[in-house]
């Protein structure tokens, strides 16, 4: 298994590459490489989460932002970049 850590912002990188494992594992999920302007978006919002269920890949940052957006005005900002963190009523899914 290859070494892994968790980079300032919060995501899980490969030590020898430095790539981030949910994009290498959105492109395992598709079967290509990424193009130029994909966004790979935790579903959940746990950026550790990189199970390939999780993962959703936007066509580029304008798409991801305004699924944030829909979710904001859902649920609230804080879960929309923030996701589920403490067991409560109110979880949507």
């Amino acid at each position: 298994m290859a070494k892994v850590f968790v980079d300032r912002n919060g995501y899980k990188r490969y030590a020898d590459s430095g790539k981030p494992v949910h994009r290498h594992v959105a492109e395992q999920k598709l079967g290509r490489s990424l193009r130029p302007g994909e966004v790979v978006h935790h579903k959940n919002r746990e950026k550790t989460d990189n199970s390939r269920r999780n993962l959703w890949v936007f066509g580029n940052q304008g798409q991801h932002d305004r699924a944030h957006e829909t979710d904001a005005r859902k649920y609230g900002e804080k879960y929309s970049y923030q996701g589920k963190k403490k067991k409560s009523s109110w979880w949507p899914f």
